[in-house]
């Protein structure tokens, strides 16, 4: 399904309670869960697509029964398909023009800074990394022409900031050949 109306996200401050959120998303409509898993500091995080109105209907579900333990929540309406090969780390990347590098608390404030980045500028999102091993944090990179690297680091940094997350935003202009190795 993986090109869907909309995309929903959860993070919860309980392990457990994140499994319980996962099954009652699962539950209450017909969606596609594409991650579901812990993150440091542990913390739960899933993420689901389908139709415009089944996402709603299971982030509602999960708002519910994840109560207080829900730490952020995110509803995209036309995500950016360049999102899930992103969060998956499966996008090849060629040759790199200019690298942008968005840092953020959590995985729903790196997502929609990914989404919103995407749909601003030409840029190829190369990777939606989990808070895992990162003290909480997560961080989208993605390459293109420096101009469009540079709106889209803008668009996410703008985006990461509403939500009160951001940590970084960076552009590398023509970085270091051996960077590649790194960040693809």
């Amino acid at each position: 399904m993986l090109s869907a109306g909309a995309l929903g996200a959860l993070e919860l401050t309980s392990i457990g309670l994140g499994i319980e959120a996962a099954d009652a998303v699962l539950k209450r409509a017909a969606v596609e869960m594409v991650l579901s898993r812990p993150l440091c500091p542990g913390k739960y995080f899933l993420c689901f697509t389908g139709t415009v109105e089944d996402v709603r209907h299971a982030l509602e579900a999960g708002l519910e029964r994840g109560g207080d333990a829900v730490a952020d929540s995110l509803y995209l309406t036309n995500p950016h398909a360049a999102l899930f090969p992103a969060l998956m780390q499966t996008t090849e990347t060629e040759g790199i023009e200019a690298l942008g590098i968005v840092e953020t608390f959590g995985m729903c404030s790196a997502l929609e800074a990914a989404d919103r980045a995407a749909k601003r500028a030409r840029v190829s999102l190369v990777e939606i990394r989990m808070s895992i091993m990162l003290a909480g944090k997560s961080y989208v990179t993605f390459t293109g022409t420096l101009s469009a690297v540079r709106a889209a680091v803008e668009e996410a940094a703008a985006a990461a900031r509403e939500r009160g997350a951001l940590v970084s935003a960076v552009v590398i202009p023509h970085p270091h050949p051996e960077l590649k190795g790194f960040v693809s």
